[in-house]
């Protein structure tokens, strides 16, 4: 069984975790995601309850046109206080947290949110239960902190190392998991894989535009 991490498409602002719509550039990312695996037989698709993995589940099913199922267990890393703010405000407010966030060494929560084993305990059953759903291949839409959180913790790596998986994580990127039946374990194939959007440099993260007033947050 093999479970397909995407991450959603370019969201409409940049500020931290705003639960918008996506963007232009988002749903061609999603209609590019869509092409590139429509010859996997995608038999399922999953997504987050969030406006932006809604809309890059739906755009890239327009390809594949199975059953789409929301569950919220997949939605991102609550960055509690942190939610709305801009990259600058978040440094200058949050100095200390970010000071101690870049060591790395421990998983600690975002003020008043959640940390990596928190995302690990809510996510893990949900991709437990779609291993198990009898589907052969399952297009999961999510988020940038569940993708790393999960794959740190089936890497067995420390979860206070996961926001090293990936200096970007681009939308619409692909990770690839393997389901063990027997072994019940997940095997990560590839990670980030965003060969479908390569030959669109302006949709890719590094050339995601910032406005005057927006400098935003990029995870």
């Amino acid at each position: 069984m093999r479970i397909y991490l995407i991450r959603h498409g370019r969201q409409s602002s940049r500020l931290c975790n705003v639960d918008v719509d996506l963007s232009p550039e988002g749903f061609r990312q999603a209609a590019f995601l869509g092409e590139r695996l429509f010859k996997t037989n995608i038999q399922a698709v999953y997504s987050s309850d969030l406006i932006r993995a809604v809309q890059t589940a739906q755009a890239a099913n327009l390809y594949w046109n199975v059953e789409h199922t929301v569950l919220p267990e997949l939605r991102e890393i609550s960055f509690g206080e942190l939610t709305g703010l801009s990259d600058d405000a978040i440094r200058i407010r949050f100095a200390d947290f970010k000071e101690r966030e870049s060591r790395m060494e421990e998983d600690i929560p975002y003020p008043g949110g959640e940390c990596a084993g928190d995302v690990v305990r809510r996510a893990m059953p949900a991709l437990l239960q779609i291993a198990e759903s009898g589907a052969e291949r399952a297009a999961v839409v999510t988020h940038g902190g569940v993708i790393r959180a999960v794959t740190a913790h089936i890497l067995h790596m420390p979860l206070a190392r996961w926001r090293s998986l990936g200096r970007e994580l681009e939308n619409c990127g692909i990770t690839e998991l393997s389901w063990d039946e027997k072994r019940r374990s997940f095997t990560v194939e590839r990670f980030n894989d965003y060969a479908h959007l390569e030959a669109y440099p302006e949709l890719l993260r590094s050339n995601w535009k910032e406005t005057s007033d927006e400098k935003g947050n990029h995870f």
